[in-house]
């Protein structure tokens, strides 16, 4: 009797876990130069959810090779990436706000894109016009954040 109970509960546990939506989501993070295509090493990786403020690095694990793993709760729709450099005293420019007066802004992205076909994020920096220009892709579950680093005339306009 103890065996059969024993059996119907390691069934049912396995039938749960197969039943159960997935609990984390996880994307590889690139940063590149919009500027040249280069691959950069960011000292840190800011993530935020779902048009929230909060900033969660307790998702983010950079990788020896540049790239960051991130790992999100499922339920997160959208995802807004920002990187940092110099010891993490500098923030890089995101390369779809560049060109705008509040380069500050975040850009909301959909997860479901990224997971299911990758996404490299627009761009206003240098003059290559987009990704493909400078042919960088993105396969399924990479996310390719193209930044630049602040110049003199970002710094002039924050004293503004």
């Amino acid at each position: 009797m103890r065996g059969r109970i024993c059996s119907a509960l390691i069934a049912l546990t396995a039938a749960a876990a197969f039943a159960a939506p997935p609990a984390t989501q996880t994307i590889t993070v690139q940063v590149v130069d919009g500027r040249t295509g280069d691959k950069l090493t960011p000292d840190n990786i800011e993530i935020r959810a779902d048009r929230d403020r909060t900033v969660h690095t307790e998702w983010v694990k950079l990788n020896g090779d540049g790239t960051a793993t991130v790992t999100l709760p499922a339920k997160v729709t959208a995802i807004s990436v920002h990187a940092s450099y110099d010891n993490s005293t500098e923030y890089y420019i995101n390369c779809d706000v560049s060109r705008q007066k509040d380069v500050s802004q975040d850009t909301w992205f959909p997860v479901t894109d990224v997971l299911s076909q990758g996404l490299v994020m627009p761009s206003e920096c240098g003059r290559a016009r987009n990704a493909k220009d400078m042919k960088i892709e993105a396969k399924p579950g990479e996310f390719v954040l193209l930044v630049r680093k602040r110049g003199l005339m970002d710094r002039v306009g924050e004293m503004r």
